[in-house]
């Protein structure tokens, strides 16, 4: 397992964030908590929760995996029903979540809802917003994952504060649909020069690993380390990125003789 060494103590404005798809727990939810717990993010993304389905026994996923790391602030965002439950995306965090909002994101007829959702949190004494979602699967739909991420960009665009976005994005560093995000954020994990492993080992012997799931960062954090968990807790390996929070600019004073 590929480790990301944490300095103690943490610089003020610090963050630790994952993003981690868990498949629905469908290998053992305690072997996701553990993968969390043991890398003490501060804020992670998590893609594939159900809440209250047969499949995860009931459970709500999202609060257990709270408990169990020591992450006490915590969302669900339901896309869909699956197996007699909600199923969606949801957020751990060790801030507050003082507010909390979800947007659908276009689909083709038919095809499996998708979201993103934003929260804001009390960083540093800095407000920041979280985005996480889960794009249309591939290997097909790519006009659609154009048009999700499209939707996203403009809506980061429009949010004054400092901000990330997590997820599963279902698609290489290089396609359209990633490079739609990048013009305004930075990919933590390539400029933090670690962790550039793949995050999605196809089922296939010999076949390479995707790198489809992503921390990207405005310009107000400054990218510091990363990783790409090579766990077997689920499908997808979880990507942790510590990232600084640079302190707010100081306003600007109006020069000039009074009139």
């Amino acid at each position: 397992m590929t480790r990301v060494e944490t300095p103690a103590p943490r610089e003020p404005g610090e963050l630790r964030v994952m993003t981690f798809n868990i498949e629905s727990g469908v290998r053992g939810l305690d072997g996701v908590a553990d993968v969390i717990r043991d890398a003490r993010p501060d804020i992670v993304a998590l893609q594939e929760v159900d809440l209250g389905s047969s499949r995860a026994g009931g459970l709500n996923q999202t609060a257990v995996l709270a408990e169990r790391t020591g992450l006490p602030y915590h969302a669900h965002f339901r896309t869909t029903d699956l197996h007699g439950g909600a199923y969606g995306i949801a957020l751990l965090s060790r801030f507050p979540l003082e507010a909390l909002a979800q947007y659908p994101l276009p689909v083709p007829r038919g095809a499996e809802p998708r979201t993103v959702a934003h929260a804001v949190m009390q960083v540093a004494g800095r407000e920041v917003s979280v985005y996480l979602t889960h794009l249309i699967r591939r290997p097909f739909n790519g006009a659609a994952r154009v048009r999700q991420s499209a939707l996203i960009a403009a809506m980061l665009e429009k949010d004054p504060r400092p901000k990330l976005l997590m997820g599963d994005l279902n698609d290489d560093p290089d396609s359209r649909p990633v490079r739609l995000l990048r013009r305004g954020l930075t990919d933590v994990v390539a400029a933090s020069g670690q962790g550039t492993e793949g995050t999605y080992p196809l089922p296939l012997p010999f076949s390479p690993v995707l790198r489809i799931d992503y921390v990207l960062a405005c310009d107000a954090f400054v990218p510091l380390r990363s990783a790409v968990l090579r766990v077997g807790a689920s499908d997808h390996y979880p990507v942790i990125a510590d990232v600084l929070l640079k302190p707010a600019p100081e306003p600007q004073l109006m020069t000039g003789a009074a009139p």
